[in-house]
């Protein structure tokens, strides 16, 4: 093949990939390659109702030093939420008016939250701090994973509602 041949073929591919990449955004497909959730290809679904204890959401992380930090120690990917955070995939585990005790778990007004032990430090042994506990706060939402290392509300504290994209649906995904 030509250097033109290998230079339009080249292009071509580029093309497709940057068009499915475009389909997949605006389609609210996205990627998940964390591990807090199973790897592989989600679907956000609009929300049309409040969210409740339990719904499996995408949700925007508020653009605050906290979440920055979080970023730079490698906890949050880049993406399209403000900030430059990628959305998280998290189960919403409290809402606004309940009370959230932390110590060796989590308590959700007195009841334990499942796989919520919390961590001192982190996969590299860095401290990391916890949310100190209280009220969710009106507009609020305290997130989850069972995953034992996941970054959440165990550490970061509720986040607001309004960062909701929608609930997070599988569509291709595995377990690692």
């Amino acid at each position: 093949m030509t250097r033109r041949g290998v230079t339009a073929a080249l292009c071509a591919t580029g093309s497709i990939i940057g068009a499915l990449a475009a389909i997949g955004v605006i389609g609210g497909f996205r990627l998940n390659l964390t591990p807090s959730e199973p790897l592989g290809i989600w679907r956000i679904e609009p929300l049309h109702r409040a969210a409740i204890a339990g719904d499996l959401v995408f949700i925007c992380p508020p653009a605050k030093p906290r979440f920055e930090a979080a970023r730079q120690r490698g906890y949050l990917r880049r993406g399209v939420c403000a900030g430059g955070f990628a959305p998280l995939i998290k189960t919403v585990a409290a809402l606004p008016g309940q009370r959230i005790d932390i110590g060796v778990n989590v308590e959700i007004d007195g009841e334990v939250l499942g796989s919520s032990r919390i961590r001192k430090t982190d996969g590299e042994g860095r401290a990391i701090d916890p949310y100190p506990g209280g009220t969710v706060p009106p507009g609020h939402l305290y997130l989850h994973s069972s995953f034992a290392s996941s970054y959440d509300s165990r550490y970061f504290g509720p986040v607001p509602d309004s960062g909701l994209l929608g609930l997070a649906r599988p569509i291709l995904t595995f377990d690692p």
